[in-house]
């Protein structure tokens, strides 16, 4: 039997560390983030969630694995969950005038780019290709009008 206190420690540790960085009021802009790399980024905001070799975690929530994702072959797949969020994941693509309202961090296309580039080449995940600020810029943005 599975001890139901290591699950909760998991989603304990995992809460404070993204309560302690996403929550942050110096942290909910991309000025406030600054120029840091996809590295930086995963390990101040999403490892809190999907933990620090992106192995994800089940709780009170479910955290899915980064590591070995197939689904992530899709560059696009994985930028366009970045910017608009999915299941219960904030979105980090929402203009920089809103971040506030909705208490998430706003990352730069460049930013987003950064973060997809690093996970999908770590963690069990060998995908060569790289995306760019420019190819994220032309994905859909939350937060703005659809293009007619």
């Amino acid at each position: 039997m599975k001890s139901p206190f290591k699950y909760f420690a998991v989603l304990m540790l995992g809460a404070a560390a993204f309560a302690a960085h996403a929550d942050d009021s110096s942290f909910t802009s991309s000025a406030g983030i600054g120029s840091i790399g996809g590295e930086e980024i995963y390990s101040r905001i999403c490892q809190g969630c999907h933990m620090p070799q992106g192995q994800g975690a089940v709780g009170a929530g479910h955290y899915p694995k980064l590591a070995g994702d197939p689904r992530l072959a899709s560059w696009q797949y994985m930028a366009l969950t970045v910017l608009d969020g999915r299941n219960g994941m904030p979105p980090f693509g929402l203009p920089a005038d809103q971040v506030r309202e909705t208490r998430t961090v706003h990352l730069s296309d460049a930013q987003v780019a950064d973060v997809v580039n690093y996970v999908r080449g770590h963690f069990g995940n060998a995908y060569k290709d790289k995306v760019t600020a420019n190819q994220v810029t032309a994905l859909p943005h939350p937060g703005t009008p659809a293009a007619p």
